[in-house]
């Protein structure tokens, strides 16, 4: 399975979560996003996997993810990629160690696409 299918694989799969499906992109994040580029929200959610999710020990665990104030907060609960316990349920990614990079770039894959399909349907409801 190619690193595409494995992303569409898992976000189809949450999208049967009532708790994960509630969460979507508000009209002003996807203003914010246009002003910042989506590379710049990308580098975002670099930075914030790497302080907050990466390290082998993490002391708030569960509660190091806010549910509001930027779009990548979002798209991290909307994924299940919001705290250690999350990444072991839904993407079989363990705790207690360090998080690979190429762990990593998953987790960013999987929160861009999110936030890539929460814009299309944004924009296609503002067209109705």
């Amino acid at each position: 399975m190619s690193k595409e299918e494995k992303v569409e694989e898992i976000l189809n799969r949450l999208k049967k979560s009532n708790f994960r499906n509630r969460f979507h992109l508000k009209e002003k994040d996807i203003l914010y996003m246009k002003e910042k580029k989506l590379s710049t929200i990308k580098e975002h959610a670099y930075d914030f996997i790497c302080t907050r999710l990466a390290p082998k020990i993490i002391p708030n665990d569960g509660k190091q993810t806010p549910m509001k104030g930027h779009p990548v907060f979002i798209a991290q609960h909307a994924t299940a990629t919001c705290c250690r316990g999350c990444l072991e349920k839904w993407h079989h990614i363990p705790k207690g160690r360090e998080l690979t990079e190429n762990e990593i770039n998953y987790i960013i894959s999987v929160q861009m696409k999110w936030i890539e399909k929460e814009i299309i349907c944004f924009t296609k409801e503002k067209e109705k």
